[in-house]
């Protein structure tokens, strides 16, 4: 009979999987939003960031129902009050992101000097960032908040019931990097990532973790040259 610790869910096989499940599911509902658009009357990036939020839908609700988990319990399982959390929390881990955005542009800057952007992906980042509702929205709020809850709220949650406490975080935020599908944001990503799974180890609740990565993206759009990438299905 296998142990709790064993059996907690994802493994880093089954979260592999999972990552699958969403592209395909966000790929399938993009092809059908793409042949009702002719009553919708989307653009490109509204129909991407539309597939997204549905396609994360359908894996938190199977995914939740498997696990048999609340909204509540997925945002916030620490023992603290979330209105403690988000007071005393939140504000000390928001200095936090004048600093990231500093080392991550400079490692930015020389990674693209050794390995400069594709016309694709050139396109792509200019795309999230051309200061649209639709590519705020899907940057600044929609990326930080699915993004979240699957990698942290979920992955991250399995990870630390199964391994050791640094290699679930890292493990998670390397699953996070590749998830993007770029090694740009896969360096964003693996740091970000790394940060982000001490803060929810530490505090057990996805609202600190929530708010420094709608900070840092917002930084990063409205300030800095690089965001630091929506969901996996943008990316498609």
């Amino acid at each position: 009979m296998p142990s709790p610790k064993s059996a907690a869910f994802p493994s880093a096989a089954q979260a592999a999987l999972l990552f699958v499940a969403l592209f395909l599911c966000e790929f399938v509902i993009a092809l059908a939003l793409r042949d009702a658009n002719r009553w919708l009357g989307l653009n490109s990036l509204q129909l991407g960031v539309l597939s997204t939020v549905l396609g994360n839908g359908c894996v938190f609700a199977v995914v939740m129902h498997y696990q048999k988990l609340t909204y509540r319990e997925l945002f916030h399982q620490s023992p603290a009050s979330a209105r403690a959390t988000l007071m005393l929390v939140v504000p000390p881990v928001l200095l936090l992101v004048p600093a990231l955005m500093v080392a991550l542009m400079a490692a930015l800057d020389l990674l693209v000097r050794i390995a400069p952007l594709s016309a694709w992906e050139e396109s792509m980042f200019s795309r999230m960032a051309d200061g649209s509702v639709a590519a705020t929205l899907a940057v600044c709020v929609m990326a930080p908040l699915l993004e979240e809850m699957l990698f942290r709220g979920i992955v991250l949650r399995g990870f630390l019931q199964r391994y050791s406490r640094w290699l679930a975080i890292v493990g998670s935020a390397l699953l996070f990097g590749a998830a993007h599908l770029n090694i740009y944001q896969f360096v964003v990503g693996l740091v970000m990532g790394t940060v982000l799974g001490w803060l929810y180890e530490r505090t057990r609740s996805l609202i600190p973790c929530i708010a420094l990565h709608a900070a840092y993206n917002s930084g990063s759009v409205f300030i800095g040259d690089w965001p630091d990438a929506a969901s996996p299905g943008e990316t498609l």
